[in-house]
């Protein structure tokens, strides 16, 4: 007996759209990342400002890798 409004375990889209939530957590902390750092950037000086760009770069990668694998599509 299958129950209305209840989807197949076996469904495709609902597992795009886990790794477009996590995809988004993960930008989402990022965020958080950057205020403290830009508050406190004269504190930190040029190692600070390097360890953000590593950071930032890092997760650019992530989201081209994404981009590329069709992550973000809703197809």
């Amino acid at each position: 007996m299958r129950l209305r409004g209840v989807r197949d375990s076996r469904c495709a889209s609902t597992v795009r759209y886990y790794l477009v939530a996590i995809i988004f957590i993960v930008f989402d902390l990022e965020i958080a990342f950057f205020f403290p750092w830009a508050v406190s950037l004269k504190a930190t000086g040029a190692f600070g400002l390097l360890a953000m760009l590593i950071f930032a770069l890092v997760l650019v990668v992530a989201l081209v890798y994404d981009y590329k694998k069709g992550a973000l599509e809703w197809d």
